[in-house]
């Protein structure tokens, strides 16, 4: 691997950044759920500028403030409309702008957040992401969203340094993928790890989200939500394997997350502190051949 050293959990600013989990709870609140991640032990954290237009990147600038060496910043540009673009202009100013919301000097792991289907080539974006590292406004280099091909593509110019793919118990579409990238020495942060609180065991059948909510929104959902009863069983027979080994339905599914071949890390968001302490608690959780085994099976 030539990404950086970070703990097998991270905190995912998504939710940070604005409304589609519902409600904004306060910035104060969103403020003090990074920190007590980083005082749970997690040292790294993941962001983008559409998260809240730019909102998720101001609030973990100021959570960071004053501890910017013990955090490792990752940050993304996505391809217009929704953000900068993926022309080597667009790249560099999206650069800058991050650089300049999270009121730091370097961004540890620039991402593309997903490909540009119809617009700038992707070699001459990641030409241009190569140079931002060569001018030392980034440290590492990586990719969100892409499959094989276009990762490819882009070693063909450059080491990517990591993929950051939608992985978890219930979306496992992309464990060749990941396994893959492991055999390239590309890290692996996969993100949406608690399948969007399916995987916590807090959201049931009954459950009803707060107005905007993109989870309550027929029109929107998908992944696990899609078969929200086949989900919510598989995550029924998850709980007493929970429960044997001794940890919240949360923190197994972490576990296993990060247990998985090729998978260097995974994002956990919230803007809850309690819930922050307790995915960062997971990292310490080790699964055994059996239990590995036995979810394995579960989950087939």
């Amino acid at each position: 691997m030539q990404g950086p050293e970070i703990s097998v959990i991270g905190y995912g600013a998504w939710e940070a950044g604005g409304t589609a989990w519902g409600p904004n709870e306060s910035e104060q609140v969103v403020i003090d759920a990074i920190r007590a991640g980083l005082d749970a032990g997690i040292d790294w954290i993941d962001t983008a500028e559409v998260y809240g237009d730019g909102v998720s990147e101001l609030l973990v600038g100021r959570a960071i403030a004053g501890r910017r060496d013990e955090v490792t910043v990752a940050t993304k540009v996505a391809p217009r409309p929704e953000g900068s673009g993926f022309a080597p202009a667009q790249v560099r100013k999206a650069c800058e702008g991050s650089l300049d919301r999270l009121a730091t000097d370097r961004v540890d792991l620039y991402q593309l957040h997903w490909p540009d289907e119809d617009g700038t080539a992707v070699e001459d974006t990641w030409g241009a992401m190569g140079e931002l590292q060569d001018a030392g406004l980034v440290r590492h280099i990586g990719v969100s969203n892409f499959d094989r091909g276009q990762i490819e593509r882009c070693l063909a110019i450059r080491h990517v340094d990591s993929l950051q793919p939608e992985f978890s118990m219930l979306t496992r579409a992309n464990a060749d993928l990941i396994r893959w990238c492991g055999e390239q020495g590309i890290g692996v942060i996969s993100y949406a790890p608690l399948a969007y609180g399916l995987l916590t065991g807090s959201i049931t059948a009954e459950t009803r989200f707060a107005p905007g909510d993109w989870r309550g929104e027929e029109e929107h959902q998908e992944g696990p939500f899609v078969d929200l009863p086949g989900s919510l069983e598989v995550v029924d027979r998850l709980r007493p394997i929970a429960e044997r080994v001794g940890c919240a339905l949360s923190e197994l599914a972490l576990a296993w997350n990060v247990h998985q071949p090729g998978v260097t890390a995974a994002i956990a968001g919230s803007r809850d502190p309690g819930h922050v302490r307790t995915n960062a608690a997971a990292g310490d959780i080790e699964l055994d051949d059996a239990t590995l085994a036995e979810l394995a099976e579960l989950l087939s």
